[in-house]
């Protein structure tokens, strides 16, 4: 009999061979599974740093105090339109305060229905508003549009504008929103801003079609143009050059060699290259006109219109283009009368109720226009003043 000691017989060699080939085997396999654990566990912390990241960084944008919350409402079931043979979005910007929501409203109803291109509503507003548009926007003509309900944090606002006594209104936050449609509209290379007292009576898609010239972040109405008469007002300077805007007796403003008799322009109505616009940094441009205005008073002591004008006017200095002078038919606001024949307002693509006379109050020109657009509220929060009119009569 073999000992203990003896070699294994040939039989029993390739058994051994065999087995610890298949220990080597499993060793590998074993190798293998934890090297894929190990990858998968680097590639979730790497996931998850990631996600901090992007984090941190929303909230650097946000704790700076460009745009504080992410948009708060999005219908995207609404049917879609095909422009040109193909889907096509347009961004419209347009500001909504609490006491003039209705403009807001009517502005939008009336972009909606004169088109069949795929447009979006950026509207920018404030906290306490946002409920009572949503239950507006929720009813009747209005559910089919696709929107976006932006909060505006007033804190970006801090340092950069000042209450002035010798200005009758004070200063209302959201007429700075269109200053940031980089930030408002992040995903955008293009879009339309305008005013909440405009009504459209032509396809949005023409004025976004707009040419703009290389270089050019923004294309606007200058107030020079055929459609809209040299308006002086009674003790508020030239309204259709740089002088009613700028005080052209400060050395800053002196330095920066502008015509005092350059053409204004208007910034309710406007088309911006977004990408142009962010490459040129022209919010922080912004921000820093309004900065030297509250330390040293550059703007007119008899400012012939809005406040958010005059950096505006600085920064694109002979570099912005025009749109066509229809899609901003202005100054019906300007006075109670009506300055147009019924004709001209009618072709007009765009009216235009810049000025004290607003289509919703007491006294306004061409209200039959503007009312033909308005949806009443649903909460009877907003009602239209009329001197003999009730909002039930409304259409």
């Amino acid at each position: 009999m073999p000992s203990g000691s003896e070699r294994p017989t040939g039989r029993g060699l390739i058994t051994n061979i065999y087995i610890r080939q298949k220990r080597k085997m499993s060793f590998r396999k074993v190798n293998i599974v934890i090297l894929v654990l190990a990858v998968a566990l680097f590639l979730l912390v790497l996931h998850h740093n990631f996600l901090g990241l992007s984090s941190l960084l929303r909230n650097e944008v946000s704790d700076s105090g460009i745009v504080g919350p992410q948009p708060v409402d999005f219908i995207p079931n609404a049917p879609q339109r095909v422009v040109d043979g193909r889907e096509e979005d347009i961004p419209v910007v347009i500001a909504a305060s609490e006491d003039r929501l209705g403009g807001a409203i009517a502005a939008i109803n009336s972009i909606q229905h004169n088109t069949r291109s795929n447009v979006i509503f950026y509207i920018v507003t404030l906290n306490g508003t946002a409920d009572h548009l949503r239950s507006w926007l929720s009813s009747g003509n209005l559910k089919s549009i696709r929107y976006k309900i932006v909060n505006f944090d007033t804190k970006l606002l801090e340092g950069k504008v000042k209450e002035d006594p010798d200005q009758g209104e004070s200063i209302k936050p959201l007429t700075f929103a269109r200053f940031y449609l980089p930030i408002l509209v992040p995903r955008a290379k293009k879009a339309i801003y305008m005013d909440d007292d405009v009504i459209v009576q032509g396809d949005i898609l023409a004025l976004y079609n707009t040419p703009l010239k290389p270089g050019h972040a923004a294309a606007f109405s200058e107030d020079c143009d055929s459609t809209s008469a040299k308006v002086v007002i009674r003790g508020a300077g030239n309204q259709y050059n740089y002088i009613g805007y700028l005080d052209y007796k400060k050395e800053r403003i002196r330095k920066l060699s502008m015509k005092a008799s350059t053409c204004s322009f208007n910034p309710g109505v406007f088309v911006a290259n977004l990408t142009e616009w962010r490459r040129q940094n022209i919010t922080s441009q912004l921000e820093k006109w309004m900065k030297l205005n509250v330390e040293e008073g550059l703007y007119s002591r008899t400012l012939a219109g809005s406040i958010t004008t005059p950096p505006l006017l600085i920064v694109f200095y002979q570099q912005h283009s025009t749109i066509d002078p229809m899609w901003n038919v202005r100054h019906l606001g300007s006075s109670a009368g009506k300055r147009y024949s019924p004709q001209f307002v009618k072709a007009a693509k765009l009216l235009h109720w810049n000025g004290h006379f607003k289509p919703w109050g007491r006294t306004a020109s061409y209200t039959d226009v503007w009312e033909k657009w308005y949806i009443p509220d649903p909460t009877g929060k907003f009602s239209l003043i009329r001197r003999h009119v009730e909002i039930s009569h409304t259409k």
